[in-house]
């Protein structure tokens, strides 16, 4: 998998949450974290992010150990900081304390530069209908893409 080719997206975030405002930050990444990235080896189904002290971590991204890493493997599901501008931080914190909303990772992809971003959202839970409607979209969309 080259660079350009990296593109891991967490289905399960968009159907399970209605995503408001989207943002791109970096990764406080090992050595051998990023080379399992590169390798495409990352679990996103079950991360979220939150805030401690102010500095925004994701949690519960799964990024599985280097094959060929020794003694400085790291840990599969240890907390990453996020890098996000000042100004980003604080609206994100002051969105994430009204009542039901939630930052939720949605994409990772590697920067033209090589280095690995995570997009994140800010999202809002969906009721049960509102899973209904987006499997009856999605549905429609297979069927016309059949009859064309």
């Amino acid at each position: 998998m080259t660079v350009q080719q990296l593109n891991i997206s967490n289905k399960k975030a968009y159907f399970e949450f209605e995503i408001l405002e989207k943002f791109t930050a970096s990764i406080g990444l090992t050595g051998t974290e990023i080379k399992s990235i590169r390798n495409g080896r990352v679990n996103m189904s079950d991360a979220f992010c939150s805030f401690t002290k102010g500095e925004l971590f994701v949690r519960n991204l799964h990024i599985s150990e280097y094959e060929m890493g020794t003694h400085y493997n790291h840990e599969p599901k240890r907390e990453r900081k996020l890098l996000l501008q000042k100004k980003e931080l604080k609206k994100l914190l002051t969105k994430v304390k009204e009542k039901g909303l939630t930052i939720m990772p949605l994409k990772m992809f590697m920067s033209s530069t090589g280095y690995a971003k995570l997009e994140i959202g800010l999202a809002k839970g969906k009721k049960i209908h509102d899973k209904r409607e987006s499997i009856k979209e999605k549905d429609l969309k297979r069927d016309m893409a059949r009859t064309d």
